[in-house]
């Protein structure tokens, strides 16, 4: 199955704030919203994109 667009998008804004807070910022939304995507996105791939702590959110390998 093909990767939701939005989810997709949800990713890039995570990886080029930082973390899901500051994008939520960038897209308006909630970090929750973007949480829950980046977990959909996983979850159909197959791969862990982030390396996620409860200071911090990393790239994995897989997400660079």
């Amino acid at each position: 199955m093909a990767a939701d667009l939005n989810d997709l998008q949800a990713f890039m804004a995570v990886a080029r704030a930082g973390g899901f807070r500051e994008g939520a910022r960038a897209t308006a939304g909630s970090a929750s919203a973007l949480s829950e995507a980046i977990r959909r996105l996983e979850t159909q791939l197959g791969v862990r994109l982030f390396n996620r702590t409860t200071r911090s959110v990393a790239l994995t390998e897989a997400g660079a």
